[in-house]
C-alpha cells in the first residue's frame, strides 16, 4: 500500500503529500506533507552536514510553497512536526518491540494551520492533536489530502524557491 506520492524531488529529499486514510490535516483546513531527508536515517544527526543543510533548505522551501500556493492558508502558518514514532508502535509491523535505530525513519510532516479551520484536531490557535496508533486510520478515513492541482502549484513554487533561493535543482514528479 502506497502511504504518499511523491511531487518532487532533489538532492535535499522527497516532498510527498499523503494519500487517502494516511491524511493528518485536511486540504480544505490547510493540508497536509511530508518531506524525506536524502536517504533514511533513524535520527537526524546521522545525516551528514551537506545532507542536513540540504534537507532544511528543502523543508523551508516546501513550507513557504504551502503558505503561498494554498489559498486556504492566507494568513495562515505551517507547523514542522518531526516523526517516525508510529513505527516504534507494538502494533506497527512487524509487530512487537522494535529498535529506534532499525525501525524508525526520520520525516517531517508539514502541517498547514488554517485561520478558518473546521476540524476539531486543527483549530487556530491550538496545539495540533494527533490519534493514537491504534485509531489513526479511521480518524483519518475522512480527511481528503491536497488536490492534484494544489500538490502542483505546491511542488512548482517549491522548485522555484529552491532554484532561486538555494541554487538547488529540483525535479517536479507530478
Amino acid at each position: 500500500m502506497t502511504m504518499s506520492e511523491r511531487l518532487l524531488v532533489c538532492a535535499g529529499g522527497t516532498i510527498e503529500v499523503p494519500v487517502k486514510g494516511n491524511v493528518l490535516v485536511p486540504r480544505e483546513d490547510g493540508g497536509h506533507l511530508i518531506v524525506n531527508p536524502p536517504r533514511p536515517v533513524w535520527e537526524r544527526s546521522e545525516l551528514t552536514k551537506d545532507e542536513l543543510l540540504a534537507w532544511s533548505m528543502l523543508v523551508a522551501s516546501a513550507g513557504q510553497a504551502m503558505i503561498e500556493s494554498l489559498p486556504q492558508l492566507r494568513d495562515g502558518c505551517v507547523n514542522y512536526w518531526e516523526a517516525g514514532n508510529w513505527a516504534l508502535h507494538a502494533l506497527a509491523e512487524p509487530a512487537g518491540e522494535k529498535s529506534p535505530r532499525i525501525h524508525r525513519q526520520v520525516h517531517l510532516h508539514l502541517l498547514g494551520r488554517s485561520r478558518n479551520a473546521r476540524h476539531p484536531a486543527w483549530q487556530w490557535g491550538e496545539a495540533p492533536a494527533f490519534p493514537p496508533f491504534v485509531e489513526r486510520e479511521t480518524w483519518s478515513a475522512a480527511l481528503d489530502p491536497l488536490s492534484g492541482v494544489e500538490c502542483k502549484n505546491v511542488a512548482a513554487r517549491a522548485a522555484s524557491i529552491l532554484a532561486d533561493r538555494y541554487g538547488i535543482s529540483a525535479q517536479m514528479l507530478i
